[in-house]
C-alpha cells in the first residue's frame, strides 16, 4: 500500500525525501497489519507531508485510530551543544514555521479526516497531552533535545510491540 500511495500523491515539502517517507510508511504498515493497539502520534509535523500519508494509510487499512500531531508552529527551537555539527547548519531558530491553519487546510484539500493537533514546545507537554496508549510514534524534532523530550513522553505510553520511528538519523 505504501508504494501505491507514494505513486499517487505528492510530497508537499522538501523536509522529507521519498526514500525516508517510504521507510516511515513501511514501518507504520507493520503496525497496521499486526493490529497493535493504540493511537498514532507524530512529533514535528511542519506542513503535514508525513501526517497526510499516515492518515491515508490509516484510511486504506480502514482503521479508526486517531492521529495526533504535535508542533510548536513557531519553527525550530534553539540548538543545544549536541546539535553542533556540519549537518543541519542551515536550520536556524524560527525556521520551518508554519501555521496550524495551513496544516489543517492540507487535510481539507486532500479530503482527509484532520488530526488531533497539539500546539506547544515538546519540553512543555505533559503525559496528559498524549493518548493513553500509542501503537506508532514518528519523532521528527530535528534537534537532540526535541527528540529526547518527545521520546520521554512517548516511551511510557507505548503498547506492546509498538514502534517508534525517529527521523533525522545519520546526521553528523
Amino acid at each position: 500500500m505504501t508504494e501505491q500511495l507514494l505513486q499517487k500523491y505528492p510530497i508537499i515539502s522538501e523536509q522529507i525525501t521519498r526514500e525516508r517517507l517510504r521507510v516511515v510508511l513501511g514501518t507504520f504498515e507493520k503496525i497496521l497489519r499486526s493490529e497493535t493497539p493504540g493511537e498514532v502520534v507524530e512529533f514535528g509535523c511542519y506542513i503535514g507531508t508525513t501526517s497526510l500519508f499516515l492518515r491515508r494509510l490509516l484510511d486504506a487499512y480502514d482503521q479508526q485510530r486517531s492521529l495526533h500531531v504535535y508542533d510548536s508552529f513557531e519553527g525550530l527551537p534553539p540548538k543545544s551543544r549536541e546539535d553542533n555539527s556540519g549537518a543541519g547548519e542551515q536550520f536556524k531558530v524560527g525556521e520551518l514555521s508554519v501555521s496550524k491553519k495551513l496544516l489543517l487546510l492540507g487535510f481539507k484539500k486532500a479530503g482527509l479526516w484532520p488530526p488531533v493537533v497539539h500546539k506547544g514546545w515538546f519540553s512543555k507537554l505533559t503525559p496528559n497531552d498524549l493518548p493513553e496508549q500509542i501503537a506508532f510514534a514518528f519523532l521528527d524534532g530535528d534537534f537532540y533535545d526535541s527528540i529526547l523530550d518527545s521520546l520521554k513522553l512517548v516511551w511510557p505510553k507505548l503498547a506492546p510491540n509498538a514502534i517508534v520511528c525517529v527521523d533525522d538519523f545519520g546526521r553528523e
